[in-house]
């Protein structure tokens, strides 16, 4: 008996501690979705309704449901989903009276994050949610100590009000408050975030409008009840957020007014121009001055990643020979200082995307078979090549990739247990910093275009998955099979991560030193760099000669150890590299001629069966190639905005070159069209064959339908735009000079 009531107390302490528990969640979810004063009417009917429900079942009467269990679950109170399958369920359900009241005082911001709808469409699903989690989390933190209440957030729009539920007379002067804290906590938190999310979340702002007056709060019942407001009042505070400007608060009169009154007048000035709200006319409306900086509705400026003035020469000079940073002075090879605060955190968001892919490296080849490795020795720092060859004679057919190890495939480490040490990390810092100092100061071919290629290849890169069918054949079967299959349907990418640091690497340092001028202007010009490439591709092996150069240079030899140990991961690291970085000159004739027949020859299905291991490495190379080629010009795959920045700053550049004498033809005669045609003859086609290659996912299908969007965009608007460009380039130069 002891032993039975033994066990029967433990039972019920579990079943206690998991009410306990379940109704700990359940308030929870209430207090973070209704004001206290909601909260309290919720408790108090549900705990009236519980003690009607027992005294009509003590008289055998059935009782009316519970508005709490409702509001939350959807249910009635037999635990009935109500789906108001016909009217008298409707009706029953909305037999007791709503959770609503009116405050007539209150103030409603809404704040918009500008720039978002276009940097999420470079981005991964996990990283805008990052994103907003961080932003989001950081607001309700600040509406917790401003005394605040959270009403709701609406994709990146964020929504809040004072003077509900508890009446205050300083409703204005605690959300004007609060919306500079805001502001400056966007400021400071999308600087930091670029750092982990990539190049342009440090360009994000917050967008924000208030407005006071009265308005009607309350329970909105249903299947997700939800605690909303309504009125005129969210319209206002809707139009003052939408037709604001980045990085600054507008006022409505009424809040202004308020503030005013509380002898907060100089906390605002008037806007100079008047806006014009749908269904409201024109308004005069005010900017929130105390405490937030100026605001613009400019992107950064391409000064940002200037180098003049750094110590870094980028010019050619004295007599022709590639230049190399063995041997180099130390004024060319110690860190640079860069000016820009945006600059440094692309590096450090280069160094950690490489950093992890290095912690890969290492953890595959810990307990990878290798088969007759000759180690390196760590002197070794020079590349040797054939006298009289250039990069262009190293371009390979076909790049062999390692073979399945099923070894690695069950016994590898965890990346995130793998520990380079500092020398190794400070090393890659220092190589990046370098090579950001190597890209000129252009427009368009800069550190932060070379920034945007290697997130777009990060990106195609974790899309390279398995398709659903292969994993629905694998469910339940041994991690080697399903390794085995996923190896074999991306054509030995995802099982090898020493290349896929190569494509990253190869992204970055693409257009290393790049003039600002195509090959055929250096050509034409017949510059010692054009003769010493023997006038082909000359910009993109130049890159490959500057950044290997410094590669091999003696103060990396502790990160040259980690990223190859044995001749043979050295040569098919240069290989990807020349591979990959050749392939983004599409207007060399040979080059399109090679990647053409290997492409016929690979997906046409006439290879023989013996041919087969040829036959996967080929894919693999044309996969590789096509996702650099893909990256290098994303941002006409991405949304428009995206597409108009990047299409501007190379429309500057060109017109530069034009203007310095560096080409014949004026740009704006030929820009329209050639866009319209650049986009016929190869970015739509190489959104296809993305598609064709079967290994990228949806973003095939996101890259193709961005394409066809802005191709039908730009066919409507260019001509306009081109127009605009051209003049803001002449007002630009006219006022310099």
């Amino acid at each position: 008996m002891a032993f039975t009531f033994f066990v029967y107390d433990r039972f019920v302490h579990r079943r206690n501690t998991k009410v306990v528990n379940a109704a700990a969640r359940s308030s929870a979810i209430v207090t973070s979705l209704f004001p206290s004063n909601v909260r309290a009417r919720l408790y108090e009917e549900a705990e009236e309704k519980a003690k009607q429900k027992i005294s009509s079942k003590l008289a055998g009467v059935q009782a009316p449901q519970s508005q709490l269990k409702d509001f939350l679950n959807g249910s009635d109170s037999n635990g009935k989903v109500v789906d108001f399958a016909n009217e008298e369920d409707e009706l029953n359900f909305f037999k007791s009276k709503p959770i609503a009241e009116l405050f007539p005082n209150t103030t409603i911001m809404f704040g918009d994050i500008a720039g978002f709808t276009a940097w999420s469409s470079s981005r991964e699903p996990a990283q805008v949610f990052t994103l907003l989690e961080t932003l989001y989390h950081a607001f309700d933190e600040i509406a917790k100590k401003r005394r605040v209440f959270k009403v709701e957030t609406v994709g990146d729009c964020y929504v809040a009000v004072t003077g509900l539920p508890d009446p205050r007379k300083d409703h204005a002067v605690v959300m004007a408050r609060f919306a500079r804290d805001c502001m400056h906590k966007m400021q400071n938190l999308s600087k930091k975030l670029e750092v982990s999310l990539g190049p342009d979340t440090g360009d994000l702002a917050m967008r924000i409008g208030l407005h006071s007056g009265p308005v009607t709060a309350g329970v909105l019942r249903g299947e997700r009840s939800r605690f909303q407001l309504f009125g005129d009042t969210m319209n206002v505070a809707s139009r003052m957020e939408s037709t604001g400007v980045r990085d600054r608060v507008q006022l409505s009169q009424d809040c202004a007014d308020l503030l005013a009154q509380a002898g907060k007048a100089g906390w605002f000035t008037p806007r100079e121009d008047t806006i014009v709200a749908k269904g409201k006319g024109e308004m005069k409306t005010y900017w929130l001055s105390a405490g937030d900086r100026t605001g613009t509705e400019s992107t950064t400026s391409n000064s940002d990643f200037s180098m003049s003035g750094n110590g870094f020469d980028p010019s050619w000079g004295g007599d022709f020979e590639p230049k190399s940073f063995t041997n180099s002075s130390e004024s060319d090879r110690k860190v640079l200082r860069l000016a820009s605060g945006k600059a440094n955190r692309l590096i450090d968001w280069n160094v950690d995307v490489l950093l992890r892919l290095l912690k890969q490296v290492v953890a595959r080849r810990r307990v990878s078979q290798l088969k007759s490795p000759t180690l390196l020795h760590k002197a070794e720092t020079v590349e040797e090549r054939i006298e009289g060859n250039t990069v262009l004679d190293e371009v390979k057919e076909i790049i062999a990739l390692p073979e399945f190890d099923a070894k690695a495939a069950i016994r590898q480490d965890t990346p995130d247990s793998i520990a380079l040490g500092p020398e190794v990390c400070l090393q890659l810092h220092e190589y990046v910093s370098h090579i950001a100092a190597m890209y000129q100061d252009n427009p368009f071919h800069n550190f932060e275009h070379a920034s945007h290629v290697t997130m777009s290849v990060v990106k195609l890169l974790s899309r390279i998955v398995a398709p659903s069918e292969v994993v629905a054949k694998n469910e339940g079967k041994k991690k080697t099979v399903f390794a085995s299959r996923l190896h074999d349907h991306t054509y030995g990418i995802t099982s090898d991560p020493l290349t896929q640091f190569a494509c990253v690497f190869s992204a970055l340092i693409h257009d290393v030193d790049h003039s600002g001028v195509p090959n055929a202007q250096l050509v034409k010009e017949n510059s010692k760099i054009a003769a010493f490439y023997k006038g082909k591709s000359v910009a993109e092996q130049n890159s490959i000669d500057l950044a290997w150069d410094l590669l091999m240079d003696y103060s990396f030899n502790e990160l040259r150890s980690i990223i190859y140990t044995t001749t043979a991961e050295k040569s098919r690291f240069r290989q990807l590299v020349v591979n990959s970085v050749m392939a983004t000159d599409i207007m060399d004739k040979g080059l399109k001629q090679l990647r053409n027949a290997r492409w016929e020859s690979a997906f046409s299905g006439k290879l023989s069966e013996e041919d087969a291991t040829d036959t996967t490495n080929r894919k693999a190379t044309i996969v590789i190639e096509h996702l650099i080629q893909a990256s290098d010009v994303a941002h006409t795959m991405q949304h428009w905005h995206i597409y108009r920045k990047w299409n501007e700053r190379f429309f500057t550049e060109c017109y530069q070159a034009f203007q310095n004498g560096r080409s014949d033809t004026d740009p704006t005669d030929s820009w329209y069209n050639g866009e319209l045609g650049f986009f016929d003859f190869y970015i739509i086609p190489l959104a296809k064959k993305l598609k064709e290659c079967g290994v990228f996912g949806v973003s095939s299908d996101e890259y193709l339908n961005y394409a066809m969007r802005n191709r039908k965009e730009w066919e409507d608007r260019g001509q306009e735009i081109v127009r605009e460009m051209a003049e803001q380039i002449a007002k630009a130069r006219t006022t310099s000079l």
